[in-house]
């Protein structure tokens, strides 16, 4: 969607929490070798009798060279490397005490507020959007929006891991049409709660953070360092390729409580397959409806779940090999911090732009969705 009538919209401020542990590559396989050692003698006479089929080690080579992860930050690493648990240990809050999606998205939020030097008075409303939710309700943007003392609105919304952009999209509505002066919009991901530890061919995938940016008019910007939005794209097609099945109706058939569908599930091949040139269709087609040639772009701020996938969406929409400095790469330090990533991307490698310089930002996952922001440094 290009802008139309005279209300410029921007970025303003750009927030990111980092939790304090992090699990290398080598201790999640070594978690996870020691887990498959015991899966394996636990269940020996029926591997012996063909009844079993065993489990295999994972290693650091294969993960690195799938992915380009080498790292990730967790909310809790002794839960996840310990191959007796394998999933993170949260301790548990009442509810008069702010929950833990809630904190990392205040904690990010707090830092996009002070980038754009806006106050909880200047906001209308706030919108987390996210893979998952910590619960049904109340509205995780309900409860940050409390924190923060924020009047006007808040509600949820998930795409998975293009939440950040199609966010971005519904908060330059709302300014847009006057229903917002400012707009609060949050990414708490704690990825690390959906995933299968014990599954070799995702186990190393995702990591947790929180992400925010204030979307604001650019008549009330206050920072010195905004980016408008130019134009705004999104796309949805329905695949089962990426999947999780947890929901409120899994008690209603308990014979799937507790099956590995309720966790993250991929076709990877597949996803890698359909997915990237779909995305680099949407930025191409996106820039040409534009009048701008990709290499004006000083750099594309891609999702970053596969370094793989990034590096031939790039070539696909600059036809040519990019440099890491036009698609920096963030993933193989935070892994897939699902709808975060490309705001990662973006608060990390946006310092060196000057004025009028033209960025993108993308993401794309289950759903399929796929979103793509085209900016200008103001």
């Amino acid at each position: 969607m290009m802008q139309t009538g005279n209300t410029r919209v921007v970025i303003s401020g750009a927030g990111l929490f980092t939790p304090a542990e992090s699990v290398s590559n080598h201790e999640l396989v070594e978690s996870f070798n020691a887990w498959v050692d015991h899966y394996n003698a636990e269940h020996a006479d029926a591997i012996a009798a063909g009844e079993m089929e065993p489990k295999g080690h994972s290693n650091v080579e294969f993960i690195e060279k799938a992915s380009g992860i080498k790292s990730r930050f967790v909310m809790n690493k002794a839960g996840i490397v310990d191959p007796m648990r394998m999933m993170p240990r949260l301790e548990p809050r009442s509810n008069e005490e702010p929950s833990v999606m809630c904190e990392i998205g205040v904690a990010a939020a707090k830092q996009a507020m002070e980038q754009a030097n806006v106050t909880a008075d200047d906001i209308d409303a706030v919108l987390v959007a996210a893979s998952n939710m910590e619960r049904a309700y109340p509205a995780m943007a309900i409860e940050v929006q409390a924190e923060l003392g924020i009047k006007g609105f808040a509600f949820d919304m998930n795409v998975a891991c293009s939440s950040a952009t199609f966010g971005i999209q519904q908060a330059y509505d709302m300014v847009v049409s006057g229903n917002a002066r400012r707009v609060l919009m949050v990414n708490p991901e704690i990825c690390t709660g959906h995933l299968n530890f014990r599954d070799r061919d995702s186990h190393f995938i995702f990591g947790d953070v929180a992400t925010a940016v204030v979307i604001e008019s650019a008549e009330h910007c206050r920072s010195d360092h905004a980016f408008e939005i130019l134009d705004t794209k999104l796309q949805t097609i329905y695949s089962n390729n990426i999947r999780n099945n947890f929901g409120f109706l899994n008690r209603a058939t308990e014979e799937g409580v507790g099956q590995v569908d309720k966790l993250f599930v991929q076709e990877g091949r597949k996803v890698f397959r359909e997915v990237c040139p779909a995305v680099a269709e949407q930025i191409t087609q996106q820039l040409a409806k534009m009048d701008i040639e990709p290499d004006s772009l000083k750099r594309i701020w891609l999702h970053q779940a596969n370094k793989n996938m990034n590096e031939l969406i790039a070539k696909k929409v600059l036809g040519r090999e990019p440099s890491d400095e036009e698609s920096p790469t963030i993933l193989d330090e935070y892994a897939n911090t699902s709808s975060a990533g490309s705001v990662i991307a973006f608060k990390k490698y946006n310092e060196d732009f000057e004025p009028g310089d033209l960025g993108v930002l993308s993401s794309f996952g289950a759903g399929y969705s796929i979103g793509s922001i085209v900016l200008k440094r103001i």
